[in-house]
């Protein structure tokens, strides 16, 4: 092609031949934009150029038929579980100079299908712009960049153009082409339906898959064109419009990268890099990406860039195998052979320890500071805010099982999390699978041992909301309802629960740290108080539950007068931080609140309240319905039918509501398994059938008796 011709030939771009060939299939009007680029040789010309930390990227403007566009990674979901996990990012070089493309590597065909069905399906149960593309079109280049795909499984490689930044405009796009009608999951059965089809990953007939692919999106464009052309022909604006509106899309394609002398990076992440740092800014500047995935984005590539530091004193190695555990690369059973060690248990809650202390030692904690300050464009960042970069890093294990609390979680984070001044000193894990072994060194004032129980402990309470941020209303509040003895920053908490000789603190850390799970909450979690249904005989095994402790007892466990053992709350937690502090507040307020002299006698003018049955109207009732005459069957028997449906629709709906809560237990959090704006209509839906159950009710009954409480569970 001649696009790709011109393109190998300008001395300002670098892209395999492949990748040239990718460019000049999606582009409309290929021809002259290899004009433009043949004729420009020796200067930018066509070419756009912006300036990045480390480098300078080059891309034209075109625009791109929709149905050569694939989704890539989405940045915001870096602090997501995915039910369907990301692929792979490596980078790419030509003669050892970065090249405008990156690699990435799935498992298996159906592995980059699934990918991309969540990526349209989660993004739409978000957002959704096809109302205004329908009526105006995408206005705004989405930011593209070619990609070879490659796969685990043997099958072979392709290169395709892929969306970096404007992800929603092009599932919006595709929703709007899916029809007024179509649901977020249907849109995306689209997509993948139009980009891979029925395709198989083996070869045929000595055609490569990457060709297969191509002539089937060509064919479904041929067929899209024969649609318009019918629809337009029979003044069918309804299918027409749409057609017309996403056809093609605007789209800057970047083809070039040259790489600054002073990078850090190697040739192959610098391209990555700078594209991570135009979404970074389009999406503080413009639409900014929640906090929690702009930490994750910042703490990731500043990792990156310090692994390539030359004079590190930290071996890289293990920076890389940290590195690998943050982007979820390496999974918590994978700890004993990433570290060389068969003492280091492969737990989710190991994974935590051993990213803090990989990222806190002092050669590392300030380099990785000042890192972060370049990418995020400030001057200074306190130790909360590094807690607050690590806390969507550290719960990737135990997003989904521990959701309901985790915005609490990542606020504690914020507030210091488990960086204590002992933790940012130069201290090494005590491997162990009894972390209250570690209790008596550390009373002892054994720094590893202290440091560990702080670390592991912290990290346990806090993703179980037994800890949190510091907030004033939580000052002498109810101890059932979050309530603390004193205020204190999270991390002075941990401080205070490890510090030598607090026997009660490093008990409550160890004990909570044995007991940790990452696949489910306590059901001591301070929560807020939820609809639950009685039935429980589908749960088995021991309860998940935390528990307070007294240090006078054999097994370290508090029980009440029954000797049932008590339940740990973060009022025990900050308790056990400074008893000494707690005790002293706690008898202040006793005195503040002691009650007043007791009255002997009523004011005058003061009675008892009448009895409320007596104040009360008689209720008024209703005349049931009279039964229309001529009707072919008894009322009777159609009641007992309409009975049986209702009781039979009930019960389908109870069993559609279990299925989806199951789902939501054990899979992802990204896609959500239903999108936010069903829940409105299915709970209107939901509020006129009880408002419909009860009137029906009061007119069979003639009262306005409210319901025992058992006819509503």
């Amino acid at each position: 092609m001649e696009l790709a011709l011109a393109g190998l030939a300008h001395p300002l771009t670098r892209l395999p031949a492949d990748a040239w060939q990718t460019v000049a299939r999606g582009v409309v009007g290929a021809k002259g934009i290899a004009g433009l680029l043949a004729s420009t040789e020796q200067e930018n010309g066509l070419l756009k150029e912006e300036n990045v930390e480390g480098a300078t990227l080059r891309t034209f403007s075109s625009r791109v038929w929709l149905s050569e566009l694939l989704p890539g990674i989405q940045p915001r979901t870096g602090m997501e579980v995915l039910d369907i996990p990301d692929p792979q990012v490596t980078g790419m070089t030509e003669s050892g100079l970065p090249c405008a493309a990156v690699r990435y590597r799935y498992q298996s065909l159906q592995h980059l299908k699934d990918h991309v069905r969540q990526t349209i399906h989660g993004t739409l149960a978000i957002n959704s712009y096809a109302v205004s593309i329908l009526g105006r079109k995408v206005t705004r280049p989405l930011i593209t960049h070619p990609v070879e795909f490659i796969f685990e499984d043997g099958a072979d490689s392709f290169y395709a153009l892929v969306v970096r930044d404007g992800i929603t405009r092009l599932a919006s796009a595709w929703a709007v082409l899916a029809g007024p009608d179509a649901e977020s999951g249907k849109a995306a059965d689209l997509v993948v339906e139009s980009l891979f089809g029925d395709t198989p990953a083996e070869p045929a007939d000595g055609v490569g898959l990457g060709e297969r692919l191509a002539a089937h999106r060509q064919a479904h464009r041929n067929a899209l064109t024969g649609e318009f052309q019918r629809a337009t022909a029979e003044d069918d604006a309804e299918r027409a419009v749409p057609i017309g509106q996403t056809f093609v899309v605007p789209a800057d394609i970047a083809v070039g990268i040259e790489g600054h002398l002073e990078r850090l990076l190697a040739p192959e992440d610098v391209f990555d890099d700078a594209m991570r740092s135009i979404l970074a800014s389009v999406h503080v500047e413009f639409k900014a990406w929640d906090t929690a995935a702009q930490n994750v984005e910042v703490a990731t590539r500043a990792l990156k860039r310090l692994i390539q530091i030359d004079d590190l004193e930290v071996p890289k190695e293990d920076l890389q195998v940290v590195y690998g555990m943050a982007v979820g690369r390496i999974g918590p059973e994978d700890l004993p052979k990433e570290y060389g060690d068969d003492r280091l248990p492969g737990t989710a809650l190991w994974r935590g320890v051993q990213i803090v202390h990989g990222l806190t030692r002092p050669e590392v904690f300030g380099r990785l500071k000042d890192q972060a300050k370049i990418i995020k464009g400030g001057s200074r960042m306190s130790a909360k805010g590094f807690a607050d970069m690590l806390g969507p890093i550290l719960d990737r294990p135990w997003r989904n099982a521990k959701k309901a609390v985790s915005k609490q979680a990542r606020n504690a984070w914020g507030n210091g999390g488990v960086l204590t001044g002992a933790v940012l000193t130069e201290w090494d894990p005590v491997l162990t699978d009894d972390f209250t072994k570690l209790v008596q060194p550390a009373v002892d004032g054994d720094l590893d041992a202290r440091c560990t129980l702080a670390v592991a402990g912290g990290i346990a309470l806090i993703a179980d909301k037994l800890l949190t941020r510091n907030v004033g209303s939580s000052l002498m509040a109810a101890k059932e309802k979050g309530g603390v003895p004193f205020r204190a920053d999270v991390h002075q908490v941990v401080e205070g629960l490890s510090a030598p000789g607090n026997e009660l603190g490093l008990w409550t850390l160890a004990l909570t740290a044995n007991r940790f799970r990452h696949d489910a909450l306590p059901e001591n979690a301070q929560v807020l108080r939820q609809l639950i249904r009685r039935d429980r005989s589908h749960q088995e095994g021991t309860p998940y539950v935390h528990l307070k402790v007294d240090v006078t007892q054999p097994d370290r466990i508090a029980r009440d007068e029954h000797g049932v053992p008590v339940r740990l709350l973060e009022w025990d937690v900050v308790w056990a931080s400074d008893p000494q502090r707690a005790e002293s507040v706690w008898k202040a307020q006793q005195v503040r609140q002691s009650p007043l002299p007791t009255l002997t006698a009523l004011p005058a003018g003061l009675r008892a309240e009448s009895d409320p049955e007596e104040a009360g109207a008689s209720p008024a009732t209703a005349e049931p319905p009279a039964i229309q005459s001529g009707d072919a069957v008894p009322a009777a028997r159609r009641a007992e039918g309409f009975q049986r449906t209702l009781r039979n629709s009930l019960e389908s709906a109870q069993y559609a509501l279990d299925g989806l809560t199951d789902i939501d237990r054990t899979a992802g959090s990204w896609p959500p398994v239903m999108e936010a704006a069903s829940f409105g209509d299915l709970r209107q839906t939901l509020l006129e059938l009880q408002t419909d159950l009860e009137n029906l009710r009061r007119n069979i009954q003639g009262d306005d008796s409210a319901p025992e409480d058992d006819d509503l569970v």
